[in-house]
C-alpha cells in the first residue's frame, strides 16, 4: 500500500488527483488517500507562496499545463489562486477519507476548480462536489465545520509532519517519502522493491 498524503489547495497536486485512480487500477497497487492541511505547515516552515513570486508561479502554471497534457487531462489556467477556504475544503476531504468516498470528492473538486474555475471550497464547487460523491451536503458541511472537523484536519496535519512531509503531493511507502507528482513512479517502483524482498 502507498499512503497518498495530499492537500486540497496544492496546484500540483491536481496531476496525482486527477490520474490516482488509474494508476491503482493499472498497477494493483492500494492507495490510501491521506488529507491534510498543506497551508499550516508552510507557514510554519516560512515557505512564501507562488503568489508573491511570479516569475515562479509563471513556470508552475506552466509545468502544471505541460504534464496534464501528458496525463490526457485539459485544465483552464491559471486557475483561481490560492483558495480562501483550503482549510474547508480539507475538513471535507477528511470525512470523505473516514467514510470512503474521498477519490470522488477530490476528483470532482479539482476537477471544478482547475477546469471550470470554480475555487474549490467555496461554493458552488464545495457542495456540488459533496453530491457527486453520493452525500448530503448539509450533513457534511455541518460535520466540517464542527469543533470535531477542525480538530480532525489539525491531527491529520501533524501526522504528516510526523512522516516529514512538507508539501503536497506526498507518497508514503513503508515509511520513505516521496514528494512531488513526478515522484509518484518512484514510489511505485519502491514499492515493488520491497515485495520482491531481498536478492537470492
Amino acid at each position: 500500500m502507498i499512503e497518498f498524503w495530499f492537500s486540497i489547495g496544492s496546484t500540483y497536486s491536481y496531476l496525482s488527483v486527477m490520474r490516482l485512480t488509474h494508476v491503482a487500477a493499472e498497477t494493483g497497487i492500494r492507495f490510501r488517500w491521506r488529507p491534510f492541511n498543506v497551508r499550516a505547515i508552510m507557514i510554519e516552515m516560512d515557505n512564501i507562496p507562488f503568489t508573491r513570486k511570479p516569475v515562479k508561479a509563471a513556470y508552475m502554471w506552466r509545468d502544471v499545463e505541460r504534464r496534464a497534457a501528458l496525463y490526457g487531462l485539459r485544465p483552464k489556467l491559471p486557475a483561481p489562486y490560492p483558495l480562501s477556504e483550503l482549510e474547508r475544503a480539507n475538513r471535507v476531504a477528511i470525512i470523505a477519507a473516514a467514510e470512503g468516498w474521498c477519490p470522488a470528492y477530490a476528483r470532482e473538486t479539482y476537477r471544478r476548480w482547475f477546469e471550470a474555475g470554480e475555487p474549490a471550497g467555496s461554493e458552488p464547487n464545495l457542495s456540488a462536489s459533496i453530491s457527486v460523491a453520493g452525500q448530503d451536503a448539509e450533513r457534511v458541511l455541518r460535520l466540517a465545520d464542527s469543533d470535531r472537523g477542525k480538530s480532525d484536519l489539525a491531527e491529520a496535519t501533524e501526522q504528516a509532519k510526523g512522516f516529514g512531509i512538507f508539501g503536497s503531493p506526498s507518497f508514503v511507502v513503508d515509511g520513505e517519502l516521496f514528494w512531488g507528482d513526478d515522484r509518484l513512479d518512484d514510489a511505485v517502483r519502491w514499492l515493488r522493491h520491497l515485495e520482491s524482498g531481498p536478492p537470492d
